[in-house]
């Protein structure tokens, strides 16, 4: 795997058998008609782009059929992220990040260099990690790695079939008459809108389930924990949506903010927390156990 200075690792791309270029210049600006063409002559210029030994090319270097680069991406801004995660532990199979508020886990849209992945490549030197399962860039809280690409499927496979624990935290709205209710099993069918960014409740067989407790009340708000017994796109968002008590500073339910691309608010961060994690290690059989040095206050 070729990475850079940052951690971050290239993409591959292949170069058909049934095509012809004048160089290889030509490929990527009608491979990718989505990026200008300035823009990879710059990076060519950069040594952006590789063969498959790791050694720059330029962009009128020939097209060769049936073979693989490398190239990397480049942002020509990112947002800042001024927050820092922290390794709560790290053996020979797993790393366990906790995350801020703010920061992706992996690369997209807008986030390269500014992402929990590359962060972690870049200071622990691992270009092998890969996060297990995900969380929103605007939860803060745990992520588990894998290590050795050799195990990740074991992992993975904790997550596919219910075997990890996790826990949340969140703030929102106290409601008397829900409170007498608690602690609780919610449950409801999440599918899609027809916004890619929210999901919404349907009629149907429920396919999410959340219990919910709650932890601690102060005047209007109160801090609920939340135990997923499933693990759907924005689940606890929507679940506690739909009980009329959207997560604090949540800017997708239950109205949908658009979100600034730059120059972020960092004064409201969504008060979800993911606080506690725990599975039977596939590897060692030994129950691990991991929370959160984060705290949601009332």
């Amino acid at each position: 795997m070729k990475v850079n200075s940052e951690g971050v690792s290239a993409s591959r791309v292949y170069l058909p058998a049934d095509q012809t270029h004048p160089s290889l210049l030509h490929f990527f600006v009608t491979q990718f008609p989505h990026i200008a063409k300035e823009e990879w002559v710059k990076r060519f210029e950069d040594g952006l782009i590789l063969d498959q030994d790791g050694q720059a090319l330029a962009a009128n270097s020939t097209y060769l059929p049936n073979t693989h680069l490398l190239y990397f991406r480049r942002l020509a801004r990112e947002p800042e992220i001024p927050f820092k995660e922290e390794v709560l532990y790290q053996d020979e199979h797993i790393l366990v990040a906790d995350k801020p508020h703010f920061l992706p886990v992996t690369p997209s849209g807008l986030y390269l260099h500014q992402t929990l992945l590359n962060r972690l490549k870049k200071n622990t030197g691992i270009q092998t990690l890969s996060p297990i399962h995900r969380i929103d860039r605007d939860t803060a809280g745990l992520v588990v790695f894998s290590v050795n690409p050799n195990e990740r499927a074991q992992y993975q496979n904790l997550f596919r079939d219910r075997g990890v624990t996790k826990v949340y935290e969140a703030i929102a709205p106290y409601s008397e008459a829900l409170a007498k209710q608690l602690p609780m099993t919610y449950q409801s069918r999440i599918e899609e809108s027809e916004h890619f960014l929210q999901m919404q409740e349907v009629e149907g067989e429920s396919n999410t389930d959340t219990f919910i407790e709650v932890l601690e009340i102060n005047g209007s708000w109160a801090k609920y924990k939340l135990t997923p017994g499933s693990g759907k796109k924005h689940q606890l968002r929507c679940h506690l949506n739909a009980l009329h008590i959207p997560i604090k500073n949540d800017q997708i339910y239950p109205i949908l903010t658009p979100y600034r691309e730059y120059d972020l608010d960092f004064s409201k961060p969504l008060q979800l927390l993911a606080k506690e994690i725990s599975f039977i290690d596939p590897i060692s059989n030994e129950l691990k156990t991991f929370k959160s040095q984060k705290d949601l206050s009332l």
